[in-house]
């Protein structure tokens, strides 16, 4: 057996990013930008006024001073002119500010008469002028690699760019082997269970930027697990399900074997998700999950979601760590990393003491996942643990 950590770096050893792609902005929420995006002009692209009131020609009033009204302007439509001594505009929100003009004076600290304005008593100090290139400038750049967020988006429209370049999305292919195994929705004989691990990893998958094929349960004989295998033919990632295992029904690694896998590892020195095996699968990679709900969903997290991130892009690293307080007891470990079903509740972390690898009930209520180290001794309440957020 080997570790996590020799795991995790013999399959990244096994991709690399994939190609980028131009997508409309419109699709691009969710996506990795593969390349940095530089704004075409400065934003707002000119001076312009925060609030509503009267722009002036001079930065300092005094209680008393008048102004005469000369025009307007507002979002759109700017005033036409240059202010000079004495004058001023009505100007409204996001209005472009006119030459001559110093300052923006709110409606509510004048007093209007006609088509002149008189400087009240108490005046704000504010010149409620936004500057032009106040948000970004021309030249500046929203930098790749990136998880594109909705606010991402909008900046990248104010930039000026109604396409995005993204990294390529993976094709990840899924296969659930077992003659034990029906469908969702389907009727289950008296020795079959449904399929559950390959909807989870897919929802999963498809979550961190994926496009997962699910294809047919393949049954627990060299047949129906080759033509599964060529169903999968050109996708960048295939994750068998169950039979990776050395049973006399465990057959996922010679069916793989018989169309030419290059076998990197198999076994990893932890719970849940001893039996896993890795390796190349023609232009694909191939990682076999065992079988069990819960093993097969920490794989996910622990080995699959960082070679996909590497795969968009993001780089060579293991799923994110952070540390938290014990909020009850648990006894040692044994010689196996143990990723244990928790919940992060209040700054504590709960460890479900049900740890069963097929009970999914536990792990729709976990929220992380408490990592004990080998032969770690017995934890005691309020001890800090390791915790990877789910």
């Amino acid at each position: 057996m080997i570790s996590v950590t020799e795991a995790l770096d013999a399959l990244f050893a096994l991709v690399a990013p994939l190609p980028s792609e131009t997508v409309p902005l419109t699709e691009a929420s969710g996506r990795i930008l593969a390349k940095d995006a530089h704004a075409t002009r400065n934003q707002p692209p000119f001076a312009a006024s925060i609030m509503d009131g009267y722009a002036v020609p001079v930065a300092e009033v005094d209680t008393g001073d008048t102004f005469a009204i000369i025009g307007e302007a507002a979002a759109g439509h700017a005033f036409d002119g240059t202010l000079s001594v004495g004058q001023a505009i009505r100007i409204f929100t996001g209005a472009p500010l006119p030459d001559g003009a110093k300052r923006v004076v709110i409606q509510e600290d004048v007093t209007r008469n006609a088509d002149t304005i008189m400087i009240g008593r108490e005046i704000a100090s504010a010149l409620y002028i936004r500057a032009s290139g106040a948000d970004f400038k021309a030249g500046d750049a929203l930098t790749a690699p990136r998880h594109l967020t909705p606010s991402d988006i909008a900046l990248l429209a104010a930039m000026n760019h109604p396409t995005v370049e993204v990294t390529r999305k993976p094709v990840v292919a899924i296969i659930a082997t077992g003659d034990e195994l029906v469908q969702p929705g389907e009727t289950p004989g008296p020795d079959q269970i449904i399929a559950s691990n390959s909807y989870g990893l897919k929802a999963l998958l498809e979550h961190h930027g994926a496009e997962v094929r699910l294809l047919p349960i393949a049954r627990d004989n060299l047949a129906s697990l080759e033509l599964a295998f060529s169903l999968a033919d050109g996708a960048d990632l295939v994750v068998t399900i169950g039979g990776a295992s050395v049973g006399d029904h465990d057959l996922v690694a010679d069916a793989a074997a018989s169309r030419g896998m290059e076998r990197s590892f198999y076994k990893i020195a932890m719970r849940p998700g001893k039996p896993l095996m890795a390796g190349r699968l023609g232009s694909a990679t191939m990682i076999g999950l065992p079988g069990n709900p819960v093993s097969a969903m920490v794989c996910g997290h622990v080995f699959v979601l960082p070679v996909l991130h590497k795969m968009l892009g993001l780089g060579a690293a293991p799923a994110k760590r952070q540390t938290a307080p014990l909020a009850n007891d648990f006894p040692a470990n044994g010689p196996r990393e143990h990723y244990m079903r928790a919940q992060l509740k209040n700054g504590e972390v709960t460890v479900f003491e049900r740890q069963d690898s097929a009970l999914l009930t536990v792990l729709a209520e976990a929220n992380c996942l408490c990592v004990r180290p080998p032969y770690a001794a017995t934890a005691a309440k309020g001890e800090t643990v390791e915790i990877i957020p789910l």
